[in-house]
């Protein structure tokens, strides 16, 4: 950031200093991942001028070369050897001091010069919280960041990691939120959202989270990152006990928008179109999907292409909905013995599950994926035992916040609290700060909340 208490004279000043700030943030990004920086343009030199060559310097700068044809005496060499360190130093000191100089002029100039076009391009490559902070540099930066083209910049551009919401109960607008990239919580308020009532988040897709209220009959989609927020139809007075709840864009469409399909117990099924605004009851499951659906509280669709996905109970299994061609089909799949606390997640079309399995009084989480052929678990990952250890002899639950490339795992008993995140394609386990909300003197509990791609661009 840029010291407050420094005097600029000008917007244009204060921008470029950002901008140069901005450019040593990639940097070190480039330098972080192993990237070499480009090489230092050659200089041209026009041919009327001639350029003599500085004599060749033989003399590597770690070492001091004597000469031996003077007949120095022993004694003597530490002297000159001690003479030679110094001389090098102060020439090493005036040169850094000419070249500090002429580098900060040369910066200069070529700052003033830097295309307009260009800024929005490198801007649209930084971390989220980097690109929130330039807000308050000035009017120009601000609006930019609002542009038809700042827009398409950022779509072009997928964050490589999701960021996690979770409610903190302090307040029902109140939210937090994770970025695994810099391992901090974000704290933040929805304006918009209503207060007098519960509202839990249940999906996400892409930049939009999608709330529901206890009673199941309004919805909200948000972007918690610009505040863009739509209130949705009310639903029918049908209320639903348990239902499985998806958020899908509309890639297809021109037009784009998304829709969000609401799975019932019983078989019936409703569809919200952000395109038309309205929910649709599409009707009821066919006859190849057993009823009743035995639904978790926490059931989450998993959406991977154009279809959803959600887990089911006696008998086990998935379904499955093609948005599209709108045809639902069954899957029976038994789960693993000594398992419990299931949660659907998905990584690069590949459909895998997360649990725990307790034998005697130790317990430890697993991944599975679907093999396909059999339509069986094969397990592919466990925590490590380092991790698991702090769980012996515990009676503990687990939840999972997000359900596709990187899952947060909450994992709760009547003594402990811990949050992990699990990148299902590096098979990385690594631990969550404590998320410790401000006024609140300890740590928050989280059983709801959901992932979600941060967006700049994205709108309810």
């Amino acid at each position: 950031m840029v010291c407050v208490n420094k005097t600029w004279k000008s917007e244009e000043e204060l921008g470029l200093a950002m901008f140069r700030q901005l450019i040593d943030q990639v940097q070190h990004l480039v330098d972080l991942h192993g990237f070499p920086p480009p090489p230092p343009p050659i200089p041209t030199v026009p041919p009327s001028l001639t350029i003599l060559a500085p004599p060749l310097q033989l003399h590597h700068d770690r070492w001091c070369f004597l000469n031996l044809e003077n007949n120095l005496f022993d004694n003597d060499c530490d002297d000159i050897v001690m003479k030679a360190k110094k001389s090098r130093k102060s020439q090493r000191k005036q040169t850094r001091t000419e070249d500090s100089g002429s580098n900060e002029s040369l910066k200069e100039e070529i700052w003033r010069h830097f295309p307009e076009e260009l800024y929005e391009t490198v801007i649209a490559r930084l971390p989220i919280a980097t690109v929130f902070r330039f807000r308050c540099v000035c009017q120009n930066w601000n609006s930019m960041l609002k542009s038809n083209t700042f827009t398409l910049q950022c779509a072009q551009f997928i964050p490589p990691q999701p960021w996690f919401y979770i409610i903190t109960h302090e307040k029902v607008n109140a939210g937090a939120m994770y970025d695994p990239v810099s391992t901090k919580w974000h704290y933040l308020l929805i304006p918009k959202m209503p207060t007098e009532k519960i509202i839990l988040p249940v999906a996400s897709a892409g930049g939009l989270l999608c709330f529901r209220d206890d009673g199941l009959r309004s919805f909200y989609v948000c972007n918690p990152l610009t505040n863009s927020f739509k209130e949705l139809p009310t639903r029918s007075a049908r209320i639903w006990s348990r239902v499985a709840i998806g958020i899908i864009f509309n890639k297809k469409s021109n037009i784009g928008g998304y829709q969000i399909m609401l799975v019932a117990s019983n078989g019936e099924y409703e569809v919200y179109d952000s395109i038309i605004n309205r929910w649709t009851c599409v009707g009821s499951l066919p006859d190849c999907i057993n009823l009743p659906i035995l639904l978790n509280v926490s059931s989450q669709i998993v959406a991977a292409n154009r279809l959803m996905y959600f887990l089911r109970s006696d008998p086990h299994g998935i379904v499955s909905f093609d948005m599209e061609s709108r045809v639902w089909e069954q899957y029976l799949v038994p789960p693993p013995p000594h398992s419990r606390d299931h949660a659907l997640v998905e990584c690069g079309g590949r459909i895998m599950m997360m649990g725990l399995v307790t034998k005697n009084a130790a317990s430890c989480v697993s991944v599975w994926e679907l093999q396909k052929m059999t339509l069986l678990w094969k397990e592919v990952d466990r925590m490590p035992n380092v991790m698991s250890l702090e769980f012996y002899g515990k009676h503990v639950t687990l939840s999972c916040l997000g359900n596709s490339g990187l899952i947060m795992l909450s994992l709760e008993s009547e003594t402990m609290n811990r949050l992990v995140t699990y990148d299902i394609m590096k098979k990385e386990w690594l631990k969550v700060p404590d998320c410790v909300p401000p006024h609140r003197p300890t740590q928050l509990r989280i059983a709801i909340g959901t992932a979600f791609q941060p967006s700049l661009t994205a709108v309810a």
